[in-house]
Formats: C-alpha cells, structure tokens, sequence
C-alpha cells in the first residue's frame, strides 16, 4: 500500500507543479476571466485545489480544528500557487513517513460543515489525490477556453514513464 500511495504523491506533487508552470506563464488577465466550470476562474480553481490540499494534511496530521485557507488569503495567484505545491510536498511527506500500518490508521476530523467523520489514512489521501487530478483536469480545460494552446501531460503514464 505504502508504495502505491507514495507514487501517487509524488505524481500529484509532480502533476501540480506543471499545472502550476503552466499558470505561472501566463498572462495576469487570465486568472480571473470567466470560464465555464465547476469554479469560474483559474484563481477560484487553483484556490480550491490548494485549499483542499491543504486541509486534508491538516486532518491526516491531527489538527482538531484545520483552516481553510483561501477564506482569508489575500495574495496573488502566484503566490497561493507556491502555497498548493507546499501543501503537495506535505502530502508526499506524509506518505513517506507513514508506514504501512500508518495507512489504516483512523482519523477522526470534522468536514467544513462541522460534521465528525471518521476515515482511514489510505482513503483520505486516495481522495485528495483523485480530488486534484479531476481540477487539474478542469485547470487544463479552462486554459483552453482562454485561447492557451501548449499544456503539459499531467498524465500519470507521462509520470511513470519519466520516473521509470
């Protein structure tokens, strides 16, 4: 288990990082223009991924009252971008340090609602992980939207053929 859910950090934290290359390329107009998607913006997009990274680590570390920080976050685009690519190395992070044992661990948090759950290690960091590919996915859609036509594969057979 350890080993397959460490490929899938470091490809989330590898996936993120071009998305993130690619954002950072462009030009500032585009981070705010209406698209249609789930969020109607890049920043909006990018500010929920990061956010829900974020929150996630804060959970699978045990913190009994995480935040969610794009509520109050008032930097640029670029900046909450460095901000989700620390919250993907925290998440590689975690999973190199747990052990298999670590994986089944149950934790208890409570949702943003304020609604008590209670999930193994393995599932919340599955989740986080598909949560992110599906934005980046949508990420990528958008910047087609917005005319950007070079885009990186994000694809996780890209990922294991470079690391193999």
């Amino acid at each position: 288990m350890k080993e397959m859910l460490l490929q899938y950090a470091n490809y989330n934290l590898w996936a993120n990082g071009l998305i993130i290359e690619c954002i950072n390329a462009q030009d500032e107009t585009l981070e705010d223009k209406e698209v249609v998607s789930s969020f109607s913006s890049l920043r909006k997009t990018v500010y929920h991924t990061w956010g829900a990274e974020f929150i996630w680590l804060q959970r699978l570390k045990g913190a009994e009252q995480p935040i969610w920080l794009p509520n109050s976050f008032k930097g640029t685009l670029m900046t909450a971008c460095k901000l989700w690519q620390d919250a993907s190395k925290g998440l590689a992070i975690l999973a190199e340090e747990k052990d298999n044992d670590g994986f089944t661990e149950m934790i208890q948090y409570n949702d943003l609602k304020g609604n008590m759950h209670r999930s193994k290690a393995c599932d919340m960091l599955q989740h986080v992980f598909n949560h992110s590919t599906c934005h980046r996915g949508q990420i990528v859609t958008m910047l087609r939207q917005l005319g950007v036509n070079e885009l990186p594969s994000t694809d996780l057979i890209a990922y294991v053929r470079m690391n193999s």
